[in-house]
Formats: structure tokens, sequence, C-alpha cells
């Protein structure tokens, strides 16, 4: 008898039931367990919820789900993680609870830890410098220890799969959902250092998800509240949105996110169907695309179809489901934690019952889910799926990872004002206490008094908020000599245009997208750093008084 017929006796004999430890390839293990579930067992494998609890402690509704139909994954918000231990301990909780589902397969434990100020897991978790930073170092040894050290936290906690790197590209200079997520204005270039990023947190034992496919950053607008209409046609899209996965896929990044987005200039390959649906929800984006032409052979996850960018075309959320699914997508997720018998499950599942070909599809992204889980959750290297709560309390944050952070940030400082060539960069910076004289110190961020106040001590603070009266502004304005201003948004714009008429020397530090400064040129100098973490404060102001060199590039064109 040849080892094959030996293994599918194994794994089929009522004496060996399967079970998703069981040492057999994962491709193989994953097609016999799946042949073998119902069809509300592969359908629950390809649902993914957030919850709501007290803190980070999981919903009962959450566990009813976990316990009794064993879905494939939950999804950690922003809401669950002030709390770092509890949050721990509560996926160990949900994870005890799925393995001991009859297959004992584990969650996927997902969430948003991109870098910057997209960082879903809060609590004690580290404050990046984000990918715009990474871009203007420009070294993919940076995109790689940021994944790293990211990933190593997440592994701590029990996450195994994070929806990151982000490789929009930056070309709407009003995609402030986008900005300094991005790497950049440069599709290979983001492709690069998307795919250092990912090298790094599988080497963390985390599951990198390439996000928003085909591309959120050529669009003002936000896909939570509408869908957003990018106006592009086929051959724009994939010399340059689709540059990032082409490279990605081809290294072999596990999972893409797909995004709620309408590109209607696009035609179909027949040439006779616009695609006005959210790409997510399109079987030729989904499948055509990103399966035949680009070759990726990963799962794919759908970003939140809570979201208005997929309700607002389907009308619900069990038909923005099932065209999901339809479409090719591998995974629905959705932040809100659905009642068990809820209209999108049951529509669902009837659907399986009614639709031999939906039902294949259900069970083909059921089989990919737990091939992927097979391929990833089962080493040594494996994230726990119980969290050691005495490693949580001293790795994190991660002590090699703020010291490496601190060093971004110093890397990726970037002289915007004077231009880099001007040869006027020695009229304005440095700035020291001797030649500043009278400082004020103004803007919206508490991190940006403290490592001000320590550069400049004596230094006259002023932190405005919605309310605050310009005119008191105004006043300790006109007293001081130079006024060193914290820019981050449009508002921030309108107040130091008014700071303008006083002929003071301005000293801009911005803050996340640095695009902001092209609405103030006449500004003395500015310098970008890329998030509001503590790390890039001190990288600002280290190179404002010339303590350390500002190299970084800014990456993309003003």
């Amino acid at each position: 008898m040849n080892k094959f017929v030996i293994v599918l006796l194994l794994v089929s004999s009522p004496v060996f039931p399967l079970a998703f430890f069981d040492d057999v390839p994962p491709e193989e293990l994953a097609a016999a367990i799946i042949n073998e579930m119902s069809d509300e067992q592969a359908l629950a494998q390809v649902i993914m919820l957030g919850w709501r609890g007290r803190g980070a402690e999981p919903s009962a509704l959450i566990l009813d789900w976990i316990r009794t139909r064993n879905i494939g994954g939950v999804k950690v918000f922003g809401w669950n993680t002030d709390n770092t231990t509890q949050l721990a301990q509560s996926i160990g909780q949900m994870q005890q609870a799925s393995l001991r589902g009859r297959y004992n397969i584990p969650l996927l434990v997902a969430t948003d830890q991109e870098g910057g100020w997209v960082r879903h897991v809060r609590g004690r978790t580290s404050e990046t410098p984000g990918n715009m930073a990474i871009g203007a170092s420009g070294f993919p040894r940076d995109a790689y220890l940021a994944g790293y050290y990211i990933g190593r936290e997440l592994a701590l906690l029990g996450i195994n799969m994070n929806f990151a790197p982000t490789v929009d590209i930056f070309n709407n200079r009003d995609s402030f959902l986008i900005g300094p997520r991005s790497f950049g204005d440069n599709p290979v270039s983001a492709g690069l250092l998307g795919a250092a990023f990912m090298r790094g947190q599988m080497a963390a034992g985390i599951i990198p998800t390439a996000k928003h496919y085909p591309g959120h950053g050529d669009t003002a607008l936000d896909s939570h509240g509408v869908l957003p209409v990018i106006d592009i046609d086929f051959e724009t899209l994939w010399e340059r949105e689709l540059v990032p996965y082409r490279i990605l896929s081809a290294e072999g990044i596990p999972a893409v996110m797909s995004g709620h987005l309408a590109f209607p200039r696009i035609k179909t390959t027949a040439g006779v169907l616009s695609v006005d649906a959210p790409a997510s929800l399109s079987r030729w984006f989904m499948h055509d695309v990103l399966r035949e032409q680009i070759g990726f052979n990963g799962l794919v996850i759908t970003d939140d179809l809570m979201m208005y960018g997929a309700l607002t075309w389907t009308g619900s959320l069990a038909r923005a489901a099932k065209q999901a699914l339809e479409a090719g997508n591998d995974i629905i997720l959705s932040s809100t934690t659905l009642g068990l018998f809820d209209p999108a499950w049951t529509y669902l599942l009837n659907s399986m019952q009614e639709e031999p070909d939906f039902r294949i599809r259900v069970r083909d992204a059921a089989r990919r889910t737990l091939e992927l889980k097979l391929r990833h959750l089962r080493s040594d290297e494996s994230v726990p799926f119980v969290p050691d709560l005495q490693k949580v309390e001293a790795g994190v944050p991660d002590r090699e990872g703020s010291e490496f952070f601190l060093n971004l940030a110093a890397r990726s400082v970037t002289i915007v004002k004077p231009e880099p060539g001007a040869g006027a960069d020695s009229d304005v910076f440095p700035v020291t206490r001797e030649n500043a004289g009278r400082v004020l110190l103004t803007g919206q961020y508490l991190e940006f008094f403290r490592i001000g106040r320590a550069a400049f001590p004596g230094a006259t603070s002023y932190w405005y908020s919605e309310l605050f009266d310009i005119n008191e502004l105004l006043s300790y304005a006109s007293r001081a000599d130079t006024i060193i201003y914290c820019l981050s948004n449009t508002e921030g714009v309108r107040i130091l245009q008014r700071l303008q008429r006083l002929g003071k020397k301005i000293i801009v530090l911005s803050v996340l997208s640095p695009v902001h400064l092209e609405r103030v040129p006449w500004v003395d100098g500015a310098l970008a750093v890329y998030s509001y973490s503590t790390e890039s404060f001190s990288a600002g102001f280290s190179a404002i008084t010339g303590r350390i060199p500002a190299k970084g590039t800014l990456p993309f064109k003003l």
C-alpha cells in the first residue's frame, strides 16, 4: 500500500478524526477537512467579525459565534485595545474556545497596525513614524525592521494577522485618508518597501495583508462614508496603482484586502460592461485582474462590509456579503458582531443550499482560509494562541523597537523650506537659543510642547483647540521673535496664515502629510516629520536645533 493511500485512510477513518494539527501537508489537509465539513461549518470559516465588550473583554455574542459556529477570525479594533494585558487575555480566551471546536481550528486574529497614525492596537504598543517616514528615509531595511518590530509586539499579544502594508500610491494630494499611510507617489518604491515590510512581519510570525486593492490613493473621499469614484483608465491603473500588487504577488504576499472603490472608466475584458460596482464586489477586479493577470494565489479579505462604500451599492449587508464572495473574496469582514441568525448568515446559507455554484465558491474560500492557517499557524515560530502575560508585560513596548523607531524618525526628517540646494540653509537652520530670541511654540500636540520646551527652555507655549481665541494667539505671537509652529491639517494652515502679517520669523514643523506646506510657501523654514509619535517630535526638534542633520527626502512632489 503506497504512502498516499495510507494518508487518505488516516485522515478519513473514524478512528483518526481529522484535526488542524494532523501531520499532513496544508493543501491536502485543508481539502480533506473542507470536504468533510457541513455547509454551516464551511460558511463560518469565511467570516471575520469585530466585537465590543467591556474594554477588551470578548462579548457574549462573539464567544457564541466562536463556540457554536467556529468562525474563521476576529478583528481587533481600536475600541478593544486600551488595556494591553486584558486584550492579550481576551485573545487567549477566544482562541481556547476556537481550538475546542470539532476540527481544533484556531482563529485568524487580525488588526490594523500599519505604523504611524493608524494604530488600532493602542495601550502600551509603540507609536511609530509610519510609512511616509519610511518613504522619506528610502531604505528597504527600515521597512523590514518597522514590519518586524510592529509584528513582534502583535505576536506577544496573540495577534497573528496584520492588515498592512498599506501600498496605496499618494497621487491625490487631498487624500488625507491615505496621506502619511502611503510610502509616497512612486509605485515601484511603494512595492519594494511594501515587500520589505511584508518580510519583516513574516519574520515576526505575522501574516501580512496588502491593502487597499486596487488602490485608494487617487481620491479625496473616504470609503467609510461614500463609494469613492476614481476616474482613470486601466492602463493608468496597471502602471501605477497595481504595480505594488504585482511586486508583492511575485514576492509571495499571503493576503490582500479589497477596497470599496469604483473605477467607472475601466472596461472589462469583453469591452462592454463598465465597472461601476465597488472593486471589492467585482469579479472582474477580484478574479480576472488579481488572480488571472497579476497571478495572486493567496487569500483575499474584504475591507469592512459595514462601510458605506459597500452598503450604498448593495443596499444590505447580506447582499454585499454574497456579492463579495461571488466576486472572489475569501473572507468577509464586519466590524459589527452580527446576531447568530442575522439575515446575512441565513441568506448566505440558503444561497449555498439553493445555488450549486455559490456553494462551490464558499467552500473554495473556506479551503483557502484553512490552508492559510495551516501554513502559518502550526510551526514552532507561529504566534502563540494563548499569550504569555509575563512576556507581554516585559515585551510591550519593544525596547529594541523603540530604539529603531527613534533612528528611523531621525533618518526621515526632511527639510522642505529652504528647498534643498537653495544655498540658504545656513540663514534658517539651525535655530538655536542664541539666534532665536524669544520663542513661541504653538500647535495641538502635547508632545510637541514637551519636547519643544526641552529644546528651547524658557519658550512660551500656546496650545490651540477648536474653541481658541485667535486674537489671544496673535497677542502671544506679537511678543515673540521666532514662532515654531506645528502644522498638521487645513485648519492649521488657516491659523498660520493669520500669523504671516506679524512679520515674525516662522519655522514650521510639519507632522503627518507635509502637503499642507504647499499653501504656506512664505514661511522662513519648514521641516517634515511624518507622525505625532514622541520619536518624530524628538527627531524634528533635533534637526531644527542642528543636533542631527535632516537627510530625509520628500517622498512625493510638492
